[in-house]
């Protein structure tokens, strides 16, 4: 799995996971929203497009990582001139466009029209994948991104040595997290399962806050991500995952101060419905019972506010903050 981060010109940025799924034998290219609510390298929380553009490539992968409970492998920038190079390098791309996106100059033709099966040139591409027209929700144009990145997928060549010659050729300076011959290796894999029809593009939906509700959590992680959340690495931070739902603003931001305070990766899980008087701590698997309780401690909760249950998707244990946590 590798996460692509689009950076246009004019400094906008578009980001896509690259997922090559081996227990379904799936390919998906699952769209990220800017608006994702992401920690970042200081423990706050931020957005995803402010992450791109202040953390660089390893704090964002660290924090999607967090916020999806799951490893991500490498950082692949594609800068628009490489994506234009790479639908040259593979022979244009089809694309059944939504919209024409008109060209810069007045008076001028569209630079894509709309319509079935449009052969785009690398120019073309580019211009069709960043579009977003006035007013357009930024779904649209993730869309349109996702769509290029399909075509693309389609015309690599599914050997990875031939792969890795396409990505060698762009001459690009890529992330140490990735280098030419994994990278090829990847776009490889999921060429194949786009030549066979078993690669499918899929947006992930947040809430008006940025963060994930625990049923698209839930479907991101099974579906897509490959059947359950991936344990954390020898030494990495547990994942706490922290809804507040004790009616105040300031109990997220205290009990994720506490949180990381304690060695622990704060998850933010947003605000619930409604106000609860107890709160409550969650884990899924009984191993983490002990992990779960010394949660509870370090947010000065009772033990008896422990129970198994189902902890968040994302997350290795869950917290509600009733009206009992106290707020500093």
């Amino acid at each position: 799995m590798i996460v692509v981060h689009l950076h246009t010109r004019e400094g906008a940025t578009s980001t896509a996971l690259l997922v090559d799924n081996v227990t379904t034998e799936q390919g998906t290219t699952v769209l990220l929203p800017n608006s994702l609510a992401v920690a970042s390298d200081d423990g706050t929380t931020t957005t995803l497009g402010k992450s791109v553009d202040d953390d660089g490539s390893a704090g964002t992968r660290e924090a999607l990582g967090s916020v999806l409970g799951t490893k991500i492998g490498g950082s692949w920038r594609l800068d628009t001139p490489y994506l234009e190079n790479l639908v040259e390098l593979v022979g244009n791309v089809e694309v059944d466009t939504d919209t024409d996106v008109p060209d810069s100059k007045k008076g001028a033709s569209p630079v894509v029209r709309q319509g079935k099966g449009q052969t785009l040139s690398g120019r073309m591409a580019v211009a069709y994948a960043t579009y977003r027209a006035p007013g357009e929700a930024e779904a649209e144009q993730l869309r349109r991104f996702g769509q290029v990145m399909q075509g693309v997928l389609k015309k690599i060549s599914d050997d990875p040595q031939a792969a890795t010659t396409t990505v060698r050729s762009l001459a690009q300076i890529l992330d140490p997290s990735l280098p030419e011959k994994d990278l090829g290796a990847s776009l490889a894999k999921l060429a194949g399962h786009a030549k066979a029809g078993d690669h499918r593009t899929a947006q992930l939906p947040v809430q008006p806050d940025g963060t994930l509700s625990d049923s698209d959590a839930e479907s991101v992680v099974k579906d897509i991500l490959g059947g359950s959340v991936s344990s954390p690495e020898q030494g990495a931070a547990v994942r706490v995952g922290v809804r507040n739902a004790q009616g105040t603003t300031g109990a997220t931001e205290t009990a994720r101060i506490d949180l990381v305070n304690g060695g622990y990766a704060f998850v933010d899980a947003g605000r619930a419905a409604s106000v609860v008087t107890s709160s409550q701590v969650s884990y899924g698997d009984a191993a983490k019972r002990a992990t779960a309780e010394e949660v509870a401690k370090t947010l000065g909760l009772p033990a008896g506010a422990v129970r198994k249950g189902k902890a968040a998707a994302n997350a290795d244990v869950t917290v509600v903050l009733g009206q009992d946590f106290e707020v500093e």
